[in-house]
């Protein structure tokens, strides 16, 4: 068995990858070689750890999953337009160039559902999962047990308890803007219903990537570059 903690940093680092060169290189370099850099460092670093990952399928039809992905990709779609619309300023609005627009685009579209919802619902849901079966079982210390003595890719696809939910929904609002929060707490439950129902992390990374390609077409095609 590998541990939650030795698992922690093949989930972790490609979004820590991301974060970090967004944060650090943003004042440096243009959005175009930030994000190409980005798109390169963190395809790497998948195919580095992917050997440790949880598997993406469950027990229903794949084919079935990205369906039902992409629907509710497009209800989260309006979900987030809705929730964040009280909180941008049009004024804020700066349109990107045609190829910075072009990587975010990839991006968004490819490589964020991939390796947000790997650690959010692949991994951090179930740790929480895990921490909250050993708290109720009444073990000495129960964040140890999870850590040190399960493993995230052992949790019963589909399983899942109210802790669970609310902590990997917090951490998923915790990876965003403040005037995001409203919009990111609501889509982070919907992703979490989504792995219940559906039993997979197929249904979840295809309707995270429905959301976010369907609003960056909706920001380029209208214009409002304050969702963006």
């Amino acid at each position: 068995m590998v541990s939650n903690r030795q698992l922690l940093l093949p989930y972790a680092v490609p979004y820590l990858a991301y974060v970090g060169i967004a944060t650090l290189l943003a004042p440096h370099v243009s959005d175009t070689v930030n994000y190409l850099l980005r798109i390169i460092a963190v395809s790497l670093l998948l195919i580095w750890a992917w050997r440790w990952y949880c598997p993406l399928r469950g027990p229903h039809s794949s084919l079935i999953s990205v369906l039902t992905g992409i629907a509710a990709g497009l209800g989260g779609l309006v979900l987030w337009l809705v929730l964040l619309t009280p909180f941008v300023d049009a004024d804020d609005a700066t349109a990107w160039s045609s190829t910075a627009f072009a990587l975010r685009l990839l991006s968004a579209g490819l490589l964020v559902p991939v390796f947000e919802e790997l650690l959010m619902r692949g991994f951090l849901f179930r740790l929480a999962l895990q921490w909250d079966i050993a708290r109720k079982n009444k073990e000495k210390d129960p964040l140890h047990t999870a850590l040190d003595h399960r493993s995230a890719n052992d949790v019963t696809p589909g399983q899942w308890s109210w802790m669970a939910v609310a902590l990997s929904t917090l951490a998923f609002m915790a990876g965003h803007q403040v005037y995001e929060w409203p919009a990111a707490v609501a889509y982070g439950l919907l992703m979490a219903a989504l792995w219940v129902y559906r039993k997979d992390l197929i249904v979840c990374i295809a309707a995270h990537a429905t959301t976010n390609i369907g609003l960056a077409c909706y920001v380029y095609l209208t214009g409002t570059w304050q969702y963006w």
